[in-house]
């Protein structure tokens, strides 16, 4: 029984594979008429590389049995870290990957933590760093001082600067951009916090520039009010913070405080969002309204944007080399879901996942290399 149903579902995701195949060479020539796929599924995007399916389908069934299985039909989570192998698989064997961006929060430490000396996500990405491949921080915490970006990475901050003490790194290339898109800081030893700001006009893409301050407050104002009105109507023990760049609600503090339930901050998202995109403001800045596990924040921008800055800033890397990994990818209330637009993307549930992930694309990669040599 296992054999026949590894063979078909085999044969079902390589059928897919040369859908997306299609789609891809129609993509490439630029032509009105639409793929197969796009007929299928009207909503698809573009593709970045080519997902290698029916053979990720063979890696993760001889680790998570899904053939095997009698009463458990393939699950969603079979199919997304299906999609990640697939990802990782074609970005390896097309490569070089020149660049892996990551989310913050459940990306590479639990939600509202930090990353400290022992997460075991750190040798990975000095391995990464090692390879020559340049690594970015894309996170929705927006801050301009490095200090607060250093308390939240600190443990990979210190281990970066070890290995390039031991000549281990020749020249770490990290950077840090924060607020979805709105304050880049790059490795530095010299620096008290390891990190130095990069001023705004030394990395804003050209489109940028249009994003005035008078139109950044006008929409933030408008973003304020509709959460203000979502407090009200849903009776929320909420508080609106407003940054620079940067509107949303948290709790309010003391003994009371509660967590907010999915339900209403999903609502909060959702309500913010239309608000904002039917404003006339929010026709001219784009914006990012996502649900943050206990709180909700409109940021200007998105990770599009912040992905799309990353490889300006290092040089004019492709999105067909560049890979974000990132645990929000649901289109509701989720910022790494625009990162889709920028680059190739893979989604992860937690920071286990994450190291599984880096491990299998540093798996892929010395395979590779053994097969060159």
């Amino acid at each position: 029984m296992a054999p026949t149903a590894h063979r078909r579902y085999a044969e079902i995701l390589r059928d897919v594979e040369e859908l997306i195949n299609d789609h891809i060479r129609q993509q490439k020539k630029f032509v009105s008429q639409p793929s197969k796929l796009k007929l299928l599924v009207p909503s698809v995007g573009i593709f970045f590389t080519p997902l290698l399916l029916e053979e990720a389908f063979i890696y993760q069934d001889n680790r998570r049995r899904i053939s095997s299985r009698r009463f458990v039909p393939p699950s969603f989570n079979d199919i997304r870290l299906t999609l990640n192998s697939a990802q990782v698989m074609s970005l390896v064997r097309d490569g070089p990957l020149q660049l892996v961006t990551f989310d913050g929060d459940v990306t590479l430490y639990d939600d509202g933590q930090s990353l400290t000396e022992d997460n075991p996500v750190i040798p990975r990405i000095l391995t990464l760093l090692s390879q020559g491949i340049r690594v970015g921080i894309v996170t929705a915490a927006g801050y301009s001082q490095a200090s607060k970006y250093y308390f939240r990475l600190y443990g990979l901050l210190e281990a970066i600067k070890s290995a390039a003490e031991r000549n281990e790194i020749n020249v770490p290339s990290l950077i840090v951009l924060g607020g979805e898109s709105n304050y880049l800081f790059t490795f530095d030893t010299t620096s008290k916090y390891l990190l130095t700001y990069v001023p705004r006009t030394d990395w804003m893409l050209e489109e940028m520039k249009a994003w005035t301050e008078p139109n950044v407050s006008a929409l933030l104002d408008v973003a304020e009010a509709a959460l203000r009105e979502c407090i009200t109507n849903m009776q929320l023990p909420a508080e609106i913070l407003r940054k620079e760049r940067a509107v949303g609600i948290i709790p309010k503090s003391g003994t009371d405080a509660r967590k907010f339930t999915r339900e209403q901050l999903e609502e909060t998202v959702l309500v913010t969002q239309q608000v904002v995109e039917m404003s006339p403001v929010g026709k001219k800045i784009p914006f990012c309204a996502f649900n943050g596990g206990n709180d909700v924040f409109v940021d200007i921008g998105d990770k599009s944007w912040g992905v799309l800055s990353c490889q300006k800033y290092l040089g004019g890397i492709e999105g067909s080399k560049t890979l974000h990994i990132g645990d929000q990818f649901l289109s509701a209330g989720a910022n790494d879901f625009k990162a889709r637009l920028a680059c190739t993307t893979a989604w992860i549930a937690s920071p286990a996942e994450t190291v599984e992930l880096l491990d299998e694309l540093a798996d892929h990669i010395h395979s590779k290399e053994r097969r060159t040599f």
